[in-house]
């Protein structure tokens, strides 16, 4: 806990790490007495803020502050904390997606650049955008929930990896073309990037534990070589929509009890480019055609189940000169019948007869590097497990370093003896119960 000051009184923190500023007032007068005494602030924020709660922080008072809290009624109080995503968007933890989405387009339509042009919106717009992207995405958010935004970082995702917020903006009001005049930002010939592509993997227990190359072929979205992209079709020349008169947007007025709702929306002759074209025989306007290609792929050792492997702009093609999408592949391992992996470690199971487990043995263990020979200390106890150094999984992307082969040893009991098997046992009895009783004297 540390304590904060404010003005001539003190205010205690518990556990919040100093990263933004959130400032607010002091409004109810603090009574105070002749002894350092404790009262609460009851307004120190809204009842649903992540960050505080009524009643959770108390303002310790000391002899003659009396004078001065009055003086400093208003005075600004200022507490630091983390960042939220949730305060962002003004939602609770437990926000559903339609409460977090539906809170996202009030605000990105208040803080919208092309509307709001007070200092700062932008970046309010941007950030809005961030905590939108995080929050409606069930596997990011169940990362942040758990680990904050360093949980985002360790699965890869830096504060950089968030996308265009304009473009999550005009995908979010699709079909409305923005509201109000935020129709600007979208160009009419704006580069509109390229779809992901997918491919699922199958390898081996081996190919998996030590790597391997792959030709595989995908199929995808390519630039139409007939328009170069365009979707027109060559030697024709575009003409002004005559629907939206080359805006690219309609408007539609609908009067309510609140007052006339102007709404506008994309034009669905042109498409949103404001002009109308022959389409290309080949592409059919769409500007890109649905090709094969074979890729070699390089696997590195040590992937598993649900691994995703990510192949650069050999996704599908953009269109306008958008870049291209990424080429995601995701690996699928088969089970060995005799090996089974625990993360970076393999586990067999032996079994040895009882007289081995005595005396000790040396037996033979299949491995990811082949049969090897396995020694079994004498007085092995049933389930004991041996460990074979680095003959486990190496790590991913650090080849120089494995895992180890976990080998438990199962003592089998027999459950029928020749009359020779029974004599020599009882006599290996009598010999233990004579060592026994010698030892007690």
């Amino acid at each position: 806990m540390a304590i904060l000051p404010c003005g001539s009184t003190w205010v205690a923190q518990w556990g919040i790490r100093p990263q933004c500023i959130l400032r607010s007032y002091v409004t109810n007068k603090i009574p105070t007495s002749q002894y350092c005494t404790t009262s609460s602030i009851s307004y120190l924020s809204a009842p649903s803020s992540s960050f505080f709660s009524r009643g959770s922080f108390h303002v310790l008072s000391y002899p003659g502050s009396s004078q001065s809290s009055h003086r400093r009624r208003g005075a600004r109080f200022t507490v630091r904390a983390d960042s939220d995503f949730y305060s962002l968007l003004g939602v609770s933890r437990n926000a559903s997606k339609s409460e977090i989405k539906s809170a996202y387009r009030k605000l990105a339509r208040s803080y919208h650049p092309d509307v709001n042009k007070e200092p700062g919106a932008e970046q309010k717009f941007k950030d809005i955008s961030n905590a939108y992207e995080v929050l409606s995405d069930d596997e990011k958010r169940s990362l942040y929930d758990r680990y904050g935004e360093a949980g985002l970082k360790g699965a890869g995702m830096g504060m950089g990896d968030f996308s265009n917020p304009f473009d999550l903006f005009e995908s979010l009001f699709e079909g409305m073309g923005g509201v109000g005049g935020m129709g600007g930002r979208a160009s009419r010939n704006r580069a509109v990037d390229g779809q992901d592509e997918y491919y699922n993997l199958v390898l081996n227990f081996k190919e998996a534990v030590f790597g391997v190359e792959k030709e595989i072929e995908i199929s995808r979205l390519e630039s139409c070589g007939t328009c170069n992209g365009s979707g027109a079709k060559p030697g024709t020349k575009p003409s002004k929509c005559s629907t939206c008169g080359g805006q690219g947007q309609v408007v539609s007025s609908a009067r309510t009890p609140l007052g006339v709702f102007q709404q506008v929306m994309t034009c669905s002759s042109c498409g949103g480019t404001g002009e109308i074209s022959t389409p290309c025989n080949t592409c059919s306007g769409d500007g890109r055609v649905r090709r094969t290609k074979r890729i070699s792929l390089k696997v590195p050792a040590g992937v598993d189940s649900g691994s995703r492997l990510r192949v650069r702009n050999e996704g599908n093609a953009g269109r306008r000169g958008g870049s291209p999408g990424d080429l995601f592949v995701i690996i699928e391992v088969m089970p060995d019948p005799v090996l089974k992996r625990d993360d970076t470690n393999i586990l067999y199971t032996c079994k040895v007869s009882y007289i081995d487990a005595i005396l000790g043995t040396t037996i033979k263990v299949p491995t990811v590097d082949g049969v090897v020979d396995l020694k079994i200390p004498a007085g092995t106890q049933p389930n004991t497990t041996l460990v074979m150094a680095k003959k486990g999984v190496p790590l991913l992307n650090k080849n120089n370093m494995r895992g180890d082969q976990l080998v438990r040893v199962q003592v089998e009991i027999p459950k029928r003896l020749s009359t020779d098997e029974r004599k020599l046992i009882e006599e290996l009895a009598d010999l233990s119960k004579g060592k026994t009783a010698s030892s007690r004297r």
